[in-house]
């Protein structure tokens, strides 16, 4: 597999990958990762059908998420552990689940970053992953 730069040139193998710095960081992020999760056997179902995710809509909404976590920024203003409480309403979640959803983040964040903001957003969504797990099953 050849990894790509947002202007799809390729990555050498020796090439230093930058840390998360902003927003326009995330959106790649955020973007590259769906690609990955809406196709994923085991937890594609969540966005494909049980809500039936509208990426236009979705996008911002989770890069305010993700700014407000790793840089502090008051940007996002839902309930993340409601909105996964009522997924888990209409499709029970497993840890199989979210074992998958971080396998899937983790190497997206590492195909595309590398740093302490890169550190930081995987240990961060490692702990969101347990939390909304304990509240969830």
């Amino acid at each position: 597999m050849i990894l790509k730069t947002e202007n799809n040139e390729p990555i050498h193998c020796c090439a230093m990958l930058k840390d998360i710095s902003n927003r326009t960081d995330l959106m790649l992020l955020m973007k590259t990762f769906y690609a990955k999760a809406l196709k994923d056997d085991v937890i594609q179902h969540y966005f494909n059908e049980i809500v039936q995710l509208n990426m236009e809509k979705h996008l911002p909404v989770i890069v305010d998420f993700w700014e407000s976590v790793l840089f502090e920024t008051p940007v996002y203003k839902g309930n993340a552990v409601a909105v996964h409480q009522h997924l888990h309403e209409l499709a029970p979640f497993t840890k199989a689940h979210f074992n998958q959803w971080l396998l899937l983040f983790n190497q997206t964040t590492d195909q595309l970053f590398s740093g302490n903001m890169a550190k930081k957003i995987k240990q961060r969504a490692q702990s969101i992953a347990t939390i909304i797990l304990l509240k969830t099953i």
